[in-house]
């Protein structure tokens, strides 16, 4: 359980060093914000970027939070995360990017993590998107007991179920689960529901992997450039990450 009066950053650093993780992926549920702060995915104000995002938006009230994923890892030594969510505020149910220093808890938050040992994330600059972005990086140390995982990013214009997909078989894993995840999708194609036609969108997964049975799949809840929310499953070779996409494989028994 995160707890009350700290901000999401400080309270998400402290739970995971408390274990010795620096680290993870993260999905959360329930509690609230207040203060909080988002932004939502918007069109670039130049030519140098392929999407940006909105003015700072601050709700009076907070807001009941309904379900996030997070990346947690460093930047510049320090920790530092990247948070997309669904959230209940006055003006009704919205999703997009967290803005973790400052927002605060303001009821407690149940967390679920997946700590990282051998790889994880960092925070840098990435020349092809001109964003600073996380980048999977390799890890120094003893390698924590655990399931077998891989840490992936799914650059632009990349197909993210092929991208899962190619991992897998890269890697040997026949079956695996996606773990927390966040991203962004070019105007989204679902399986399951209708079109979102924004170029800029801001996701969360839900669920997905691969099996043999299945292949691979990827479930979303995602944020348009007004905040609306927007669910399904991704439809395989209709989509392309804007982005980026940040996730976590996990090698799973049957």
């Amino acid at each position: 359980m995160l707890p009350a009066g700290r901000s999401l950053l400080d309270a998400i650093a402290a739970a995971l060093a408390a274990q010795g993780h620096a680290h993870a992926v993260l999905d959360l549920a329930g509690g609230a914000f207040g203060p909080f702060a988002y932004v939502l995915p918007a069109l670039a104000p130049d030519a140098r970027h392929a999407a940006w995002y909105s003015d700072r938006h601050v709700p009076p009230g907070g807001a009941a939070l309904e379900r996030a994923a997070i990346t947690f890892g460093t930047r510049d030594g320090a920790p530092w995360l990247h948070c997309h969510a669904i959230w209940r505020e006055a003006a009704g149910r919205r999703a997009g990017h967290v803005l973790p220093e400052e927002t605060v808890i303001a009821a407690p938050i149940t967390a679920q993590a997946w700590a990282l040992s051998g790889a994880g994330f960092q925070f840098a600059p990435d020349a092809e998107t001109n964003f600073t972005l996380f980048q999977p990086i390799a890890l120094s140390g003893p390698t924590a007991q655990g399931s077998r995982a891989v840490v992936l990013r799914v650059r632009p214009n990349e197909d993210p179920v092929a991208a899962i997909a190619l991992a897998c078989r890269e890697h040997g894993i026949d079956r695996a689960a996606l773990r927390g995840g966040v991203g962004s999708l070019v105007s989204p194609r679902f399986a399951d529901a209708p079109p979102v036609p924004d170029i800029a969108t801001e996701l969360l997964v839900t669920g997905g992997g691969v099996t043999p049975e299945d292949g691979a799949t990827l479930s979303v809840a995602l944020a348009d450039m007004q905040g609306r929310v927007h669910a399904g499953r991704v439809r395989p070779g209709a989509n392309a990450a804007c982005i980026t996409c940040e996730l976590v494989l996990e090698e799973v028994a049957e």
